[in-house]
């Protein structure tokens, strides 16, 4: 299969390619758009015990069409720099297509979790925060991270301190980095944001009924099966979610460890729990183990959601795959390679630059919130309980029957910060698949979902360039 990382960023430069040539921009506006614009690669010493390590980490800003730039920080031994440079370019893509007002970036830092201590992970956050602040790399104007595969809250933590030691008079500082704790600045429903977003995403496309004519699929999630590779964040969250409010039934789950199937249903939160205690998902009652574990992309399911890392499905393992629906969870986990063979089986691919923009909508909430410093709900809240409260007094006073006290809380609850994250994040991603479907609707020569995302997000970064004068 050639270089893994490679062949990764090879694939989302040949999809841009594919959806370019479908499009009337200027060759040097497209050229533009393609390339990444900052590149910064550094080595900086850490101490571990008693030696002294030297990291190799990366920063890649992909676009300065808007500002300022976004993109989560990963840590894992794969880390190089043409993962990163992918990873940045599907950030601006993303952006553009959910409507969040930044460029791509991307970081990444080439140590493996694992294999460090706490302390020595904090040292080796705040050391790369430093040479991001030292070259202006970061900021809540220039570029804001956000948590990406092997980091979370406590790292964001960690990189918020940090930078607010080198920037004590900055008012805005909070907003330089988000995926923070709540109680240090965070959002709620951030943790679960890019899960709930893939649920909203498979959930709207099921939902056009005569799409699913067309394919011959039963409209509504209710009753589908889905099986997940990787149940991390993403991966946990998605399940969950999709199980408790659209009725889906897991039917296998691939970790590290190995695959486990079900002739019924796998309830991830009892599976979680059983995982933190055991340390394994193998031997989770009701379950079967399959004998290899990359048997994962043979199981015959409605939706298969590849929520781990890139180039999980390839040239070599495409033709086994048994889904109708692939939901892209991860970034990049389908090759350009795989994605021909699926395509060319009936197989709908619904895209990582849509399915999991979920993280970076909620970051978004997340980064206004730091600007605006108020708490979402804080101001409307009250008002808007104690308004419906009059009205069902009102309805009881001219009707005269009782509203149950359950009902009267359900009715006149006043929407908390979540709420309206939850609610702002389905908008986003409603209203982006709409623009996604009328596209496929309106060029006839898009056969499918990704290359009318990849136009989605070209028409609008293209007009921003335009806006700012940079192209005629």
């Amino acid at each position: 299969m050639g270089s893994k990382q490679a062949s990764f960023y090879e694939s989302v430069q040949r999809n841009f390619d594919k959806a370019a040539a479908l499009t009337n921009l200027p060759k040097g506006l497209l050229a533009q758009i393609r390339a990444c614009n900052s590149v910064y690669q550094m080595r900086f010493p850490v101490k571990i015990g008693n030696k002294y390590e030297v990291i190799e980490a990366y920063r890649v800003q992909h676009s300065h069409h808007r500002s300022p730039t976004k993109g989560g920080i990963r840590f894992s031994s794969h880390v190089n720099q043409e993962e990163v440079m992918a990873l940045a370019s599907l950030m601006t893509y993303k952006c553009a297509i959910v409507d969040v007002p930044f460029g791509g970036a991307k970081g990444g830092v080439k140590v493996s979790p694992r294999g460090y201590s706490p302390e020595e992970l904090e040292r080796i956050t705040r050391r790369y925060t430093v040479e991001l602040i030292r070259k202006n790399f970061i900021g809540p104007s220039v570029d804001v991270p956000a948590p990406d595969y092997g980091t979370g809250p406590r790292e964001m933590a960690w990189i918020l301190d940090t930078y607010m030691t080198f920037n004590p008079r900055e008012i805005d500082a909070a907003g330089c980095v988000t995926g923070k704790p709540v109680n240090q600045n965070g959002i709620r429903g951030r943790t679960e944001a890019t899960g709930r977003g893939v649920f909203y995403a498979v959930r709207e496309f099921f939902s056009y009924k005569e799409d699913m004519k067309k394919l011959g699929i039963e409209p509504g999630l209710e009753g589908k099966t889905m099986v997940i590779q990787g149940l991390g964040n993403v991966g946990s969250y998605t399940g969950t979610i999709s199980q408790k409010e659209g009725g889906v039934r897991v039917i296998g789950v691939s970790e590290i460890e190995g695959t486990i199937v079900s002739d019924t249903n796998i309830d991830i939160e009892k599976l979680l729990r059983y995982r933190k205690q055991k340390g394994t998902i193998l031997g989770f009652p009701g379950t079967k183990t399959l004998k290899d574990r990359k048997d994962w992309v043979k199981i015959e399911c409605d939706i298969l959601v590849p929520a781990a890392l890139e180039s999980q499905l390839h040239k070599d393992n495409a033709k086994f795959v048994k889904a109708r629906v692939i939901a892209e969870a991860a970034n990049g986990p389908v090759t350009a390679d795989a994605e021909a063979i699926l395509l060319k089986k009936g197989c709908i691919i619904i895209p990582d630059m849509y399915c999991n923009a979920g993280g970076v909508t909620v970051s978004y909430f997340e980064w206004l919130k730091n600007l605006s410093h108020m708490r979402f709900g804080r101001m409307e809240k009250r008002f808007n309980q104690n308004s419906r409260t009059m009205l069902l007094d009102k309805i009881e006073t001219m009707t005269g029957k009782t509203i149950t006290k359950r009902d009267r809380s359900i009715i006149a609850k006043g929407a908390d910060e979540v709420d309206l994250v939850r609610s702002g994040l389905e908008e986003t991603m409603v209203t982006a698949y709409a623009n996604i479907r009328e596209i496929s609707k309106r060029k006839r020569s898009v056969k499918d979902m990704r290359t009318a995302a990849f136009l989605s997000a070209l028409e609008k970064v293209a007009n921003d360039y335009m806006t700012l004068g940079v192209f005629p």
